[in-house]
């Protein structure tokens, strides 16, 4: 089963992550929602965080991966928020299994094939040689050579740890992810839709959900609505928490 972080008590509010992200990553936001009335449920997807690492990789194992968790932790009418990949894994999720969903809400992803543009940081994560002992330091050295930006590599820094003493590890699997790179982009297939109404959010400095993708996926879920979390790009949640936290607190109350 999918490790998770859970807080709270109430009702059922799963925040499935990003690509190369973890639970982790929405301890602030999954806190202050549980506050709320709500039982908070962080996961880590297969491959990532402190999950199941398995050669086998896509959009319909995740979706199962989540589902057969609700069914072990006996989850239902629940909310579902996902950022990204999660929010490719969420869509997936709602259009096979409507009912299990009260509420979704996809963060910065649309429902089209993405080329894949994340070469430069797989190239970087796997230039790392952890035999030799490298300190967080030299490792964000070394990155650095990979990728420019401060606050894309200390994301991915976040999933650094201690194996054992004195040896750092990565808690995602860099190499089933890089196996399966072309997994990530794919499109949400033509003959899926879900009729509820469904919140997607986008930063706006982001491209990831342009104005001319929003019919596409009306295509899907025809009584989705979108917001614009301004002053944020691609990770929204964390560059402008505030407004996204009354978006979606908006959107539940609604």
């Amino acid at each position: 089963m999918l490790y998770s972080k859970i807080e709270g008590e109430g009702k059922p509010f799963l925040i499935l992550h990003g690509f190369l992200g973890m639970s982790d990553n929405w301890k602030t936001l999954g806190l202050e929602f549980s506050k709320l009335g709500y039982q908070v449920h962080m996961l880590d997807l297969r491959n990532h965080g402190r999950s199941i690492q398995s050669p086998e990789f896509n959009y319909q194992i995740m979706e199962q991966d989540v589902k057969d968790y609700c069914a072990e932790k006996g989850l239902e009418n629940i909310v579902l928020l996902g950022h990204s990949m999660g929010g490719k894994v969420a869509m997936e999720i709602a259009c096979a299994w409507p009912d299990l969903i009260d509420k979704l809400i996809i963060a910065d992803i649309g429902v089209k094939f993405y080329p894949p543009h994340h070469q430069s940081i797989i190239d970087g994560l796997m230039s790392i040689d952890f035999s030799l002992k490298p300190s967080r330091s030299t490792v964000d050295e070394q990155l650095s050579q990979y990728i420019k930006d401060f606050g894309t590599r200390q994301f991915l820094l976040k999933s650094l740890y201690w194996k054992e003493p004195g040896q750092l590890d990565y808690r995602f699997n860099i190499n089933y992810l890089n196996n399966n790179i072309d997994e990530i982009g794919k499109e949400l297939s033509s003959d899926k839709s879900f009729e509820k109404k469904a919140l997607f959010l986008r930063g706006g400095k982001s491209n990831y959900i342009l104005d001319e993708d929003v019919l596409h996926i009306k295509n899907h879920f025809p009584n989705m609505t979108l917001n614009t979390v301004s002053n944020a790009g691609h990770w929204l949640h964390a560059e402008n928490p505030l407004e996204f936290y009354d978006y979606v607190i908006n959107y539940l109350n609604s």
